[in-house]
């Protein structure tokens, strides 16, 4: 392949240029998607309708939540490992193994926190168990990653850790119609 910018031939499977850095084009889809995303682009279309048709309703409102935080322990020092361009992809793969699980329970990723992410259950799409959702959540995703290290192409000793809480938050509207944000209660 020959780099667009400065002409260097480089290998197929190469994904930047060697002398330039640009980013080589693929003939291949991407293993996975880019890591920061929009939420329009990472919500799936169902639960997209679904919030933005009772977004309205949901403004100003004060919701039972539960929260799962989960990011991967050590990223810096496995990047520095394993090197960048494959810590991105292990990073993409990750993030998409997991968002599957947490739409799978209609929750919503909130933000991706570099090598983690917040997602909520209960808002803004509402569930009674939205505390049993999460926690389901959570144990699918440690799951997955037991399951799937191979396939998902994860280095030796990737772990995750994860948390969760539960409690009241106001929902207020944040840049598109899909970005809201979420100010936790203490009365």
């Amino acid at each position: 392949m020959e780099c667009p910018r400065c002409g260097l031939s480089s290998p197929a499977n190469q994904k930047f240029c060697g002398e330039c850095g640009l980013q080589l084009p693929s003939d291949a889809p991407s293993a996975g998607s880019e890591v920061a995303r929009s939420a329009q682009s990472y919500t799936p279309r169902h639960l997209a309708e679904h919030i933005l048709n009772s977004r309205s309703a949901l403004e100003g409102e004060r919701k039972q939540v539960t929260v799962l935080f989960c990011d991967v322990v050590d990223s810096t020092q496995m990047a520095q490992r394993v090197g960048a361009e494959h810590m991105h992809g292990v990073l993409n793969a990750f993030f998409d193994m997991a968002l599957e699980c947490v739409h799978r329970l209609e929750g919503t990723v909130n933000q991706f926190l570099g090598d983690g992410f917040m997602a909520l259950f209960g808002a803004p799409i509402t569930h009674e168990d939205h505390a049993r959702r999460a926690v389901l959540t959570a144990l699918a995703i440690r799951d997955q990653v037991a399951l799937r290290s191979s396939e998902l192409a994860l280095p030796q000793g990737f772990q995750i850790r994860m948390g969760l809480n539960t409690g009241l938050v106001v929902v207020g509207k944040i840049g598109d119609n899909l970005r809201m944000d979420y100010i936790g209660c203490t009365s």
